[in-house]
């Protein structure tokens, strides 16, 4: 599967003719920008921690769905 790489100038020549140029960048800045950045959270890590000796990890994991309701 090849990947085809064009260049930014070949990207606005194929938009059509009817929608302006200037309002599709601002549109697609303005959508980059509202995007907000997160920190990942890991606030479940070690939450298992007490049950390590009661199971497999493998029992672990399907415990762990039945807990959630899977």
């Amino acid at each position: 599967m090849s990947t085809q790489v064009r260049s930014l100038q070949q990207l606005v020549q194929e938009l059509p003719p009817e929608i302006p140029k200037s309002e599709t960048f601002e549109f697609l800045l303005a959508k980059q920008s509202h995007r907000a950045r997160k920190v990942l959270q890991q606030e479940w890590a070690g939450a298992l921690r007490d049950y390590r000796e009661q199971y497999t990890s493998l029992e672990l994991e399907r415990q762990a769905l039945a807990w959630r309701g899977e």
